[in-house]
């Protein structure tokens, strides 16, 4: 009877195949190619390279960046044109810093494994509070409305601003597929932008669905010259939403790169 059933539905298929062939009826739709975009280098700041860069923000003109490390993570205001360190917070030795968003007068941090985050005041770097979060912490960033954290996986995390408490979580795909290593974060003009762990290119994500919406090739952009062989991979995006100005640096790069994007019916042109 097992077999019978089988042929039966072996049979029954063969036939709604055969019906939509017939019909005209259109298959599975090809995977959508994701345009990728290019970018041309606007200015060239110089950055510390001892700075090994987990979180980098830019508002009111400040550049914020928090680094990692055991014994050397720290959070940071950071001199734009020059590079100097104008104010530093350390963490004490068994945290390793990680993503950074500036919500009004206090800036949050993030912890790799500890699934602790801070809050400080922003003007002073005191600490004003800790949060909890069960998760590794990876990227942080702030749409005006929600926190959004990575884990380093394919999965996208919302906090209440104020109770910093989880309120949902998307995941990302492009073409139905996960894209994992989500890294350092960015809310860019209703987009996530989104560092991926080991590779030279940024992901821009759609916050409602999770879906791939484009690439940034930045392949290149940091000198063979200026690379020590370390853990120097691109990490650190920010945008001063005032200019629509856009930033990246990586983590022990002495450069950081302000750019403008360059789109792909650009790039192939002649």
């Amino acid at each position: 009877m097992a077999l019978l059933g089988s042929c039966w539905r072996a049979a029954w298929l063969s036939l709604v195949l055969a019906a939509a062939v017939l019909c005209g009826c259109p298959g599975p739709k090809p995977p959508q190619e994701t345009p990728v975009y290019g970018y041309r280098v606007v200015n060239t700041y110089s950055h510390d390279p001892g700075a090994f860069t987990q979180g980098l923000v830019f508002t009111d003109g400040v550049l914020y960046e928090s680094t990692g490390l055991y014994g050397r993570s720290s959070v940071r205001r950071v001199d734009l044109e020059f590079g100097e360190v104008l104010q530093q917070r350390d963490l004490a030795g068994e945290y390793f810093g990680e993503g950074l968003a500036v919500v009004g007068d206090r800036l949050i941090q993030l912890t790799w494994r500890n699934y602790v985050g801070f809050v400080y005041d922003r003007t002073t770097f005191e600490p004003l509070s800790e949060f909890q979060y069960a998760t590794e912490g990876w990227g942080l960033a702030y749409d005006g409305t929600r926190l959004i954290m990575s884990d380093g996986s394919s999965t996208l995390y919302f906090l209440n601003p104020d109770t910093l408490a989880e309120t949902g979580q998307i995941g990302v795909r492009e073409n139905g597929l996960a894209v994992e290593r989500l890294n350092e974060l960015e809310y860019v003009e209703g987009e996530i932008y989104a560092n991926i762990w080991q590779q030279d290119r940024i992901a821009r994500i759609d916050p409602d669905t999770g879906q791939i919406l484009g690439w940034i090739d930045l392949s290149g952009i940091l000198p063979a010259e200026d690379r020590t062989g370390a853990e120097d991979v691109l990490n650190g995006i920010a945008y001063d939403e005032e200019s629509g100005r856009l930033f990246v640096t990586g983590k022990l790069w002495p450069k950081l790169f302000e750019i403008e994007l360059v789109s792909p019916t650009s790039l192939a042109q002649p």
